[in-house]
C-alpha cells in the first residue's frame, strides 16, 4: 500500500505549509470539477433529476396534498419548493460517497496519499467541489421553482439566510459522504445506500408537515435534521407550513444550525481518522 500523504519539505521551506494546503486542496477540487465537464451525463442527472422531482411532485401529486394553514392551489407548490430544496442538498451526500468510492477502488486516493501534497487536500478539494455542485443544483432548482410559481416572499437577508442554512446541510453531509465512500467496498455497494438516503428525506417534511403524520410517525419525522432545515427554509421564505406544535418545530433555525454542526463534529473526525488508516 501507498506510503502516508507528506508535503514536500522543500516546498513548505519556500511558501509555508497554509499557502501548499490550499495550493493542493484547489488542485484537488480542479480535478473533481474537472470531470463534471468531462462527464455531461453525470451533470444531467446530478441536475436533471431535481427538476424532475418538481415536476412529478408539484403537478402530478400536488392537488392530492395538504398543507398546514393553506388552501389556495398553489399552497402546495410554495410548501413544497423548500422541501425539494432540502431534498437535492440531501441527497447529494451519495453523490459525494459515489465518487470517493470509485476513486478508491481506482486506487486514485493510494496515488494521492503518495503524492507530496498536504493531507487535508483530498478531503477538502472533495467538499469544495460538491459545494460548487451544490450551488449549481440550488441555481437552477431555483429557477425551475420561480418558473413554476414559487416565490419568496421574505426580504433579501432572510432568503439569503434560508440558502445558506441549505448549503450548510449540503456541507455537513459531504463528510457523511466522505466516510461512507471510503468504508464501502466498491460502487456496486455504495449503490445501496440509498436505502438509507430515501427514508432520510420521506420520513420528513419534504412532502407532508409531521402534524399531518400518524401520531407515531410525526415525532420521528420532526426530529429529523432534513426537516429541521425544512421547515426553517419555509419559515425564512415565508411559505404555508413552517412551524409545528413540537419544540423542534418551534425552534426550527436553531436547529437547521445545529444539526448540521452535530454530524460534522461526528462525521468530519471518522472520516479524517478512516482515509489515514487506508495504508494500513
Amino acid at each position: 500500500m501507498s506510503a502516508a500523504l507528506t508535503v514536500d519539505p522543500a516546498q513548505e521551506r519556500v511558501h509555508g505549509r497554509l499557502f501548499w494546503a490550499f495550493a493542493d486542496s484547489w488542485n484537488v477540487t480542479r480535478r473533481y470539477l474537472t470531470h463534471f465537464l468531462r462527464q455531461p451525463v453525470t451533470i444531467a442527472w446530478q441536475l436533471g433529476f431535481p427538476i424532475i422531482s418538481v415536476l412529478l411532485y408539484g403537478f402530478v401529486f400536488g392537488e392530492a396534498m395538504k398543507v398546514p394553514g393553506g388552501g389556495d392551489d398553489g399552497d402546495y407548490k410554495q410548501f413544497l419548493m423548500p422541501g425539494m430544496f432540502v431534498m437535492t442538498m440531501a441527497f447529494g451526500f451519495m453523490n459525494t460517497a459515489m465518487a470517493v468510492v470509485t476513486d478508491a477502488s481506482k486506487g486514485v486516493i493510494d496515488r494521492f496519499r503518495s503524492m507530496p501534497m498536504a493531507p487535508s487536500a483530498v478531503a477538502s478539494g472533495r467538499g469544495v467541489a460538491d459545494l460548487v455542485v451544490a450551488c449549481a443544483e440550488l441555481t437552477i432548482l431555483a429557477a425551475t421553482a420561480l418558473a413554476i410559481g414559487w416565490r419568496s416572499s421574505a426580504g433579501f437577508v432572510d432568503t439569503a439566510l434560508a440558502f445558506a442554512l441549505l448549503l450548510l446541510l449540503r456541507f455537513s453531509l459531504i463528510w457523511v459522504g466522505v466516510y461512507l465512500g471510503l468504508v464501502v467496498p466498491s460502487p456496486e455497494a455504495a449503490g445501496g445506500l440509498y436505502a438509507v438516503a430515501f427514508p432520510l428525506t420521506m420520513i420528513s417534511s419534504v412532502f407532508v408537515a409531521p402534524s399531518l403524520m400518524p401520531d407515531w410517525l410525526g415525532p420521528v419525522a420532526a426530529w429529523n435534521p432534513v426537516s429541521s432545515t425544512g421547515t426553517a427554509t419555509r419559515e425564512l421564505f415565508g411559505n404555508p407550513g413552517a412551524g409545528g406544535d413540537s419544540w423542534v418545530e418551534q425552534h426550527a433555525v436553531l436547529m437547521a444550525v445545529g444539526w448540521p454542526l452535530v454530524i460534522s463534529l461526528v462525521f468530519l473526525p471518522l472520516a479524517v481518522r478512516r482515509f489515514k488508516r487506508l495504508s494500513r
